[in-house]
C-alpha cells in the first residue's frame, strides 16, 4: 500500500486534471479492498482463536467472612458456664470460678460413681436394695421407697435422676459404700481425678451443708465426664417420667420438653443455693453443655440456659480437622528392624472456631534422630494447627504402631552411620 501511494504521489503533478481524479479513486479503490481483506483474515483470526479457546472458568466465589461474634445473652443467674463438649472450650461464663452451692446438681457425681460401679461389674441394675432408715427419713425431694422394702438398682436410678428423690440417691451410696460419709469420700476422690478443684462434697443428694460447693465450671467438667465415660447410661437423663409405688412424677429439667436437641442433665434447687440447671444438647453434630447456678425461678434457670445454648450453636461451629489413627507423615527410624514408619495422633481433634471460620491449616514437626525400639507412647514429634496466624493447638505425634529393634548388624550399622549424622 504505501508503494501504491508513492507511485501515485510521483505521477500527480505531471497528470492531466481530467485524470487526476480517476487516479484518487483508483487509488481510494484499492484501498479499501486492501482493509476489506485485512479486516476479514484478522476476524477469522480472532473466530478461530475464540473456537480453539478452553471455556472461561468462572471465579470461584470467596468463602463467607466468618460471623462476628456478640458478647453472651445477660441472663439470670449468679453464675454461669457454656462450653463445648467435644474441645471443652468456653464460649460464654459469668463468675464460673465462684463457690456455689450445689443442691441436686451433686445427684450427677452419685450417678457417675453408680455407672462406674456397674461398668466394672461391681453392680448391676437388676441387683435389689434394701430401704435403710437413713434414706427413707431423707428431707427434700423423694421417689417415695419404703422402709425395709427391696427395690431395684435401676428402679433407684430413674428415681435419683428423673425425679431427683433424695432417699434413692441414699439408699445407692449406701449400697455402694456402706455409709453416705464413705461415699462422699469417693465422691472427692472423683472430683480431684477430674479436676474440679473448687468442689468438696459432704453428703450424696445435695442437700445444705457448710462444706458442701462446687463451681459453674467443675460441674461442666463432671457433666463432659458423664456423656464421655457412660454413654450407655446418659439415656437415663432424657427419661421425661417415672412413677415408682403408684407415684408418677415428671422430669423436672423442663428443656426437655421444650427443645428436642436437649438430651439431659440436672435439675437443683434449695433455698440458700436458688435454681440451677446442667444441661446438653446435641445439633448437627455439634453438643454443648451449660451450667447456670442461682437462677431465680423454674422458668428463670430454663430461659437463661436455652438463651446461652442458642447463643453457642448460632455463633459458634466445632470440625472435626484431624482423625486419630491415620498417617500424617512418615520418617526414618534408626537401629529398627523395619523403616520409615508411620505416625500419627492418637484421638480424633476437633476445634471450636467462629462459625463461617474455615481457614484451618495444620504443620507437622519431625523429631530429627528417631532411635528405635519406639512403642505406641512414645513421642515422635509435634502436630500444631493454626487459623490464619493464630495457633488454636498443638499435640504430640506417636507411632501408629510399634516400631522393634533391628537384628544386631542393623543396630551396628546406624550406630556408625549415627557417628556422621
Amino acid at each position: 500500500m504505501m508503494l501504491i501511494w508513492r507511485s501515485i504521489d510521483h505521477l500527480l503533478p505531471h497528470c492531466e486534471p481530467k485524470y487526476t481524479n480517476r487516479l484518487l479513486l483508483g487509488y481510494a479503490l484499492t484501498m479499501y479492498r486492501h482493509l476489506t481483506a485485512s479486516f476479514s483474515f484478522a476476524t477469522l483470526i480472532v473466530a478461530a482463536c475464540w473456537a480453539a479457546a478452553p471455556p472461561a472458568t468462572p471465579a470461584a466465589a470467596p468463602p463467607p467472612p466468618a460471623m462476628a461474634i456478640p458478647s453472651a445473652p445477660q441472663v439470670d443467674a449468679r453464675s454461669y458456664i457454656l462450653v463445648d463438649y467435644q474441645t471443652d472450650k468456653i464460649l460464654a461464663a459469668k463468675d464460673a470460678a465462684a463457690r456455689m452451692e450445689p443442691a441436686s446438681l451433686t445427684k450427677l457425681m452419685t450417678a457417675y460413681i453408680v455407672f462406674q460401679e456397674l461398668a466394672g461389674g461391681k453392680l448391676k441394675l437388676e441387683d435389689m436394695v434394701t430401704v435403710s432408715e437413713h434414706a427413707w427419713r431423707s428431707e427434700g425431694s423423694r421417689t417415695f421407697i419404703e422402709l425395709g422394702k427391696p427395690v431395684s438398682v435401676q428402679d433407684l436410678i430413674l428415681g435419683m435422676i428423673v425425679q431427683s428423690g433424695n432417699d434413692a440417691t441414699i439408699a445407692l451410696a449406701e449400697r455402694i459404700a456402706g455409709t453416705e460419709d464413705t461415699f462422699a469420700q469417693l465422691m472427692n476422690s472423683n472430683a480431684k481425678r477430674m479436676n474440679m478443684v473448687g468442689t468438696h462434697f459432704e453428703n450424696s443428694s445435695g442437700l445444705p451443708s457448710p462444706q458442701h460447693y462446687t463451681t459453674a465450671r467443675d460441674m461442666s467438667l463432671l457433666a463432659n465426664a458423664m456423656i464421655r465415660d457412660y454413654p450407655q447410661y446418659y439415656k437415663y437423663y432424657s427419661i421425661h417420667e417415672f412413677e415408682h409405688n403408684g407415684i408418677k412424677q415428671q422430669n423436672r429439667n423442663g428443656l426437655l420438653e421444650k427443645d428436642p436437641s436437649v438430651d439431659g442433665l440436672k435439675t437443683g434447687h434449695t433455698e440458700s443455693a436458688g435454681f440451677c440447671l446442667v444441661t446438653s444438647a446435641h445439633r448437627e453434630g455439634m453438643r454443648l453443655v451449660s451450667v447456670v447456678l442461682g437462677s431465680t425461678s423454674m422458668k428463670a434457670r430454663e430461659n437463661a440456659s436455652a438463651a446461652l445454648l442458642s447463643y453457642g450453636f448460632t455463633f459458634y461451629d466445632t470440625k472435626l480437622v484431624v482423625k486419630g489413627g491415620i498417617a500424617l507423615a512418615s520418617t526414618p527410624v534408626w537401629k529398627a528392624a523395619q523403616s520409615p514408619d508411620e505416625v500419627g495422633i492418637k484421638d480424633d481433634l476437633y476445634v471450636t472456631l467462629a462459625r463461617g471460620q474455615t481457614d484451618v491449616k495444620t504443620a507437622v514437626d519431625l523429631q530429627p534422630k528417631l532411635i528405635a525400639p519406639l512403642g505406641l507412647d512414645a513421642n515422635v514429634g509435634t502436630l500444631r494447627v493454626f487459623s490464619g496466624a493464630t495457633p488454636l493447638a498443638s499435640l504430640p505425634l506417636h507411632p501408629l504402631k510399634p516400631i522393634a529393634a533391628g537384628g544386631w548388624w542393623r543396630r551396628l550399622i546406624d550406630t556408625i552411620r549415627l557417628w556422621f549424622a
